[in-house]
């Protein structure tokens, strides 16, 4: 398990490159029968990813943790963004496909993660957030996540947004967990961009095709900065900073979120013009 430590704007602001990318990328999330864990000092959010090719992989628990085993303070949301794949949670399996997502809620004790073909692995990305309360675990597919069609080709942002982990879908304790799908010939995603102090959030990009990338912008509004991001990494997001992005090609990306409230429209917009 990695950690990551909080940073302030005012060292954001003075960060190089590297600086940048060792405080808030996450540039490797799968290795085949691995798992990659990183432990953000953010809301106490553990991101990562887990690719189960040859094996079986059991969630592990984790010395930073102080706890019997990695679910009896937490829980855990999970996205398959590859080849179909089967979680088995205390005994209970669950067929999870490309774009299906599984909640785990706190108490659950084995979590293991398998993938149907080895040629075509699943690949899942998981966010975890203490817990004080359990919910059930619940597996909802794509289909199931009253996808809604968003945005416009004029603006390149034209988009399908699928909500899983929410109000007013699977219920848990702090997480909030959907994705994005951007269409062909659009690019931009979260702009208008916008913050929300009240919560971090995290990002997962993934088909993002071969040699091409995503400009992420962080900052704050009127200070911000950028990664250039590959297929399948990550993004751990400050409550204070923006978190949007253009790509060279059309890609997907997974959003996540836990603080102070589950709120999805708790935004704090800000206009393009303001941006610098």
């Amino acid at each position: 398990m990695q950690a990551r430590y909080e940073s302030s704007p005012k060292e954001t602001a003075g960060m190089n490159t590297a600086e940048l990318r060792n405080n808030f990328l996450v540039e490797t999330l799968f290795t085949p029968d691995q798992i990659h864990i990183v432990y953000s000092h953010y809301d106490r959010m553990i991101l990562g990813g887990i690719m189960p090719k040859n094996e079986a992989v059991e969630l592990g628990n984790y010395d930073e943790l102080k706890s019997d085993y990695f679910l009896e303070r937490r829980e855990i949301g999970i996205i398959n963004v590859a080849g179909n794949g089967k979680i088995t949670v205390d005994g209970e399996a669950f067929n999870i496909n490309k774009l299906d997502c599984l909640y785990v809620g706190k108490g659950a004790q084995k979590v293991v993660f398998e993938s149907v073909d080895s040629s075509n692995p699943a690949k899942y990305f998981i966010l975890s957030a203490p817990s004080h309360a359990a919910y059930p675990t619940r597996l909802m597919t794509k289909e199931e996540a009253s996808p809604a069609n968003m945005g416009a080709v004029e603006t390149a942002n034209q988009r399908i947004i699928y909500k899983y982990i929410h109000l007013d879908g699977i219920r848990s304790c702090q997480l909030v967990m959907g994705l994005t799908v951007l269409q062909t010939g659009s690019v931009w995603n979260t702009m208008p961009s916008h913050t929300h102090d009240r919560r971090m959030e995290a990002y997962c990009y993934f088909d993002v095709p071969e040699n091409h990338r995503v400009l992420h912008l962080m900052g704050q509004p009127q200070e911000t900065r950028h990664l250039w991001i590959s297929n399948h990494q990550a993004i751990i997001s400050p409550p204070w900073s923006v978190h949007s992005g253009c790509g060279t090609s059309n890609y997907s990306f997974i959003w996540g979120m836990a603080g102070e409230n589950q709120s999805f429209a708790d935004m704090d917009f800000i206009p393009i013009s303001e941006l610098r």
